[in-house]
């Protein structure tokens, strides 16, 4: 991995000058119509990982097909199959677009619905009333009620922690807060905003967001970069949120380490630089922080997350605009920016991801499953060396958007499917 460099001054203003003179995208790119991208036909593609044993499981066209992998590990993986029979049963239903689930000790779920909703469905697929406590949300787009994660010392403060879009002023912009669980369950008490991601923007799509609490107790923060043309260039500058991964303390505050603490006029939340839309991010068996990211068209990406480095977004980058262009002043890879792990093209749309440690399917210890919106499926990566060596696609019969994926306590996956009337599935070895 390279060194994290400033981006020089005149470097910016180039970026932004090459924006200023594109059209802008349309207002409802990435909505919650279009994030699913543009559907291509199937047809033969030359493959970027091929040896005599391996049969790509991407065979489609890409959206890009002039750009090619840095490396030969970096797209088109090899397919594979679970030889495991799989059983999916379907927990509740009726949920208003869910947006994430979150295993309880006990077995039982909470899970989000952007609308604003948080309630908790038992273990053997009983519906709560929704929770008592959580704060308005900006519920249009892809704005609302987002993630939401256990504090790690929940089963003595009975603390959790969700992030949301923020109403503020004229605009909005992602938030965390955190509340106490009633022990009845029924409503939060103790409720409070500890962190605001700044600017505020007046805007509806790319807020991130994902919680994920690394082993040292820490809280990431993932974040979009707003998308529009006029914000996107801050996803390099230091003096903003937007398009960055934050490191927080479990009160909100810069976490102790954070590489940006001490350098003048950096957020000194900051972890990471050069993200589009991170609706995606998993600790692996190691406490690192892998995150998948909603790229242009042709360039979702898997990212391992390391402190203080540039991931690029919107300087380089794979895909292009969702209207066909290139992304101004762009290249797939430079010097001193981090290249991706893998990415897509054509697209899936990330959301939700976990590394699989269970015992109820050892040939899954330590993949990376993501949910998919476009491509309405579970994505199982096989890593090996930090290198995706296999790909397969899951439950695409099931034509459901999966929104986020979590393993319970009892080794199972948990998966929530974004639509009007959401569903909570369980997803565990045939009897």
């Amino acid at each position: 991995m390279k060194n994290l460099q400033l981006i020089l001054p005149w470097a910016l203003a180039l970026a932004i000058i090459g924006t200023s003179c594109n059209q802008r995208t349309a207002t409802t790119a990435e909505n919650e119509t279009t994030e699913t991208g543009t559907d291509t036909s199937d047809s033969t593609a030359t493959a970027a990982n091929t040896s005599a044993d391996c049969q790509p499981l991407e065979t489609r066209t890409a959206n890009v097909p002039e750009q090619k992998p840095t490396f030969k590990e970096q797209n088109r993986a090899c397919g594979i199959t679970t030889s495991t029979p799989l059983q999916v049963t379907v927990l509740a239903k009726g949920l208003k677009n869910p947006w994430a689930v979150e295993p309880l000790p006990n077995g039982d779920l909470l899970v989000t619905e952007k609308p604003g909703q948080l309630r908790i469905i038992t273990a053997d697929g009983k519906m709560g009333a929704p929770i008592k406590g959580v704060p308005k949300v900006d519920a249009r787009g892809q704005g609302g009620l987002l993630d939401v994660a256990l504090s790690p010392n929940f089963a003595s403060d009975r603390t959790i922690y969700w992030s949301f879009s923020e109403p503020r002023g004229n605009g909005n912009a992602t938030s965390v807060a955190k509340g106490v669980l009633s022990e009845d369950r029924s409503s939060l008490s103790q409720v409070k905003v500890i962190f605001q991601a700044k600017p505020a923007y007046n805007g509806t799509m790319h807020y991130g967001s994902r919680l994920a609490f690394g082993p040292d107790g820490m809280l990431f923060v993932t974040l979009g970069e707003r998308s529009d043309l006029e914000i996107r260039p801050q996803a390099q500058h230091m003096d903003s949120h937007m398009g960055k991964i934050l490191r927080i303390t479990t009160d909100g505050k810069p976490a102790p380490e954070n590489p940006f603490l001490n350098q003048q006029g950096a957020m000194p939340e900051i972890w990471s630089v050069g993200h589009r839309n991170v609706q995606s991010a998993a600790i692996d068996e190691q406490g690192r922080l892998w995150a998948v990211e909603h790229g242009p068209q042709g360039g979702d990406e898997v990212n391992l997350i390391e402190k203080g480095k540039n991931y690029g977004w919107p300087l380089v980058t794979f895909g292009e605009e969702y209207s066909g262009k290139p992304v101004p002043n762009s290249v797939t890879t430079k010097q001193g920016y981090v290249d991706p792990v893998y990415y897509w093209d054509p697209v899936i749309a990330p959301a939700g991801a976990q590394f699989y440690s269970g015992n109820l399917f050892p040939e899954w210890k330590g993949n990376l499953f993501i949910g998919s919106l476009k491509d309405m499926m579970l994505v199982r990566l096989k890593l090996e060396n930090d290198r995706v060596t296999g790909e397969e696609h899951l439950l695409k019969d099931r034509s459901q958007r999966i929104r986020d994926v979590r393993q319970g306590p009892d080794g199972a996956l948990y998966v929530v499917t974004d639509q009007e009337n959401g569903e909570l599935w369980k997803i565990t070895p045939k009897q």
